[in-house]
């Protein structure tokens, strides 16, 4: 339960992304109100309304993101934790976030349960846990890839993903084990799990970001290449996940 002074500061006044966020968060118990998206709007709303989280678009009129925190930090008096999404990849940028103190940022267009589950992690602990941030890197992941949030997929290839991070030995009987793993976390059956998770590939595969595809499987990636099976994308990227966390061991999985 969170406390009633716990505040979430949204610098986004519109329907189609901070209204949104919003409300993601307000299931889940959390407290948050959006601004319009102006750095001077957004500076003078920390300071009065001191709230403990601050999500906002890296650029915006008057003052960016980076300038309001660097101002912030000049006064010494208040400083709350910033997520911040930025429209591409750029590691001079996320660099200069890092060191101006945010705690995430995150690929535009943001997925509003992604955003929730980040800021419900920083609300509970100040940083955010290592189950949570996962969860939130790999909603990430497959957002990029061009999967759809609405098909069941999604979700199943998700916790697929975030199990076999946790424990590479569901990789050896991804029908024994994982799929009725995650069809039990979601009542439903193995088979559907299967089933959706298949479909989703299918949808990555010929309908997604090629760019990012061919990022994560180190290869170009055409409708003409075999498409990896369940158990080869989900070993894929969760080796990737494994390796870029500092977690040893592999499920030796390869499309070569």
């Amino acid at each position: 339960m969170f406390s009633e002074k716990a505040r979430v500061l949204i610098a986004d006044d519109t329907l189609d992304h901070g209204f949104k966020i919003a409300g993601a968060l307000k299931q889940r118990g959390i407290f948050a109100y959006t601004r319009k998206r102006d750095g001077d709007i957004l500076y003078r709303s920390i300071l009065r309304d001191r709230p403990e989280v601050v999500l906002t678009d890296l650029s915006m009129p008057n003052l960016d993101a980076i300038a309001v925190m660097n101002k912030l930090r000049s006064e010494k008096e208040f400083f709350p934790s910033f997520i911040v999404t930025i429209p591409v990849k750029n590691a001079f940028i996320e660099k200069q976030l890092v060191e101006c103190g945010a705690s995430y940022f995150f690929l535009k267009p943001v997925d509003p349960d992604a955003a929730a589950s980040m800021i419900e992690s920083i609300l509970n602990n100040k940083r955010p846990n290592e189950e949570a941030s996962l969860e939130v890197v790999v909603t990430e992941i497959i957002r990029r890839l061009g999967i759809p949030a609405h098909v069941k997929g999604y979700q199943y290839l998700r916790t697929a993903i975030v199990n076999t991070v946790d424990d590479v030995s569901l990789m050896d009987s991804i029908t024994k084990q994982l799929y009725p793993e995650v069809a039990k976390q979601h009542s439903t059956t193995s088979t559907r799990v299967e089933r959706a998770i298949r479909h989703a590939i299918e949808i990555a595969w010929t309908r997604g970001n090629s760019e990012e595809l061919n990022e994560l499987f180190g290869y170009s990636v055409n409708t003409a290449d075999r498409k990896p099976t369940n158990s080869e994308f989900i070993a894929l990227v969760s080796d990737r996940l494994r390796l870029d966390r500092g977690i040893y061991g592999s499920s030796g999985a390869s499309l070569i």
